[in-house]
């Protein structure tokens, strides 16, 4: 089995360094972009089933993908209470405990809202079912998670049996790319992490070239649409023991 969870577009929200949690902004321009863009790399890998958060973000960046999608409120995006729609400057003036003790590592429950721990185990319990369910039919088979930044990483603590309070080593994940996680005999690794294509860009109308490594194109490249692996990502919430003035959105 694979579990291939896969971050939604680009919000005005994520743009502005915002805060999003349960809040329901659309894709932007660019997020409906990446979407289009990525969206058929992930169909070519011919997806059993796929499962997204119901907030309109993720159900957007689904349905880029071309296949019946299954909508679960269970993999919404940590409740950040009145923490959302806050950038990080603004969260740490109105609630200077809860930002100190966050970015020490707690994992503390922001504006009212959710922990970590409390996500894990209710996206957990998706992927719970999925497999009391049969799926993916096959040994190998795919399935895809769309979901949302802090929630992959809850997800992931969760699935590998990581300790809470080590979440954070898994870094964010850049809009519109991903984690696959395998089932071996042991128990599930982490295969691919913030992955994707590692450019894509808009090099003349009508025409897209993808660069990076083991590719080329064949004219310098016009408008990132996706971040390189070199280049910094934002998530809808940064992992706690940050040793830096978090990107948020």
């Amino acid at each position: 089995m694979r579990l291939l969870l896969w971050r939604h577009g680009r919000t005005s929200w994520n743009d502005a360094g915002r805060f999003q949690g349960h809040a329901d902004p659309s894709l932007d321009s660019t997020g409906q972009r990446q979407a289009e863009l990525v969206g058929p790399f992930i169909r070519a890998l011919n997806p059993e089933l796929v499962v997204s958060s119901d907030l309109r973000r993720c159900r957007e960046t689904a349905a880029r993908i071309g296949l019946p999608v299954r909508a679960d409120a269970r993999l919404r995006e940590i409740d950040l209470g009145a923490w959302s729609g806050l950038t990080g400057a603004e969260a740490a003036a109105r609630f200077p405990a809860e930002d100190a003790a966050w970015r020490r590592g707690e994992d503390v429950r922001r504006g009212g809202g959710e922990t970590y721990e409390e996500v894990g185990a209710r996206a957990g319990a998706v992927f719970d079912d999925i497999v009391a369910e049969g799926l993916p039919v096959t040994a190998g088979g795919l399935v895809v998670f769309v979901l949302h930044g802090g929630t992959a990483r809850s997800l992931l603590g969760r699935v590998l049996g990581v300790p809470v309070q080590n979440w954070w080593v898994f870094g964010p994940l850049g809009n519109c790319r991903w984690s696959m996680l395998r089932r071996e005999p042991g128990g599930f690794r982490l295969v691919e992490h913030n992955t994707g294509p590692l450019a894509t860009v808009a090099a003349a109308p009508g025409k897209v070239v993808s660069v990076g490594p083991g590719s080329a194109a064949s004219q310098p490249p016009a408008e990132a649409i996706l971040p390189t692996q070199e280049a910094p990502t934002a998530s809808d919430t940064e992992p706690v023991h940050s040793q830096t003035q978090p990107a948020n959105g």
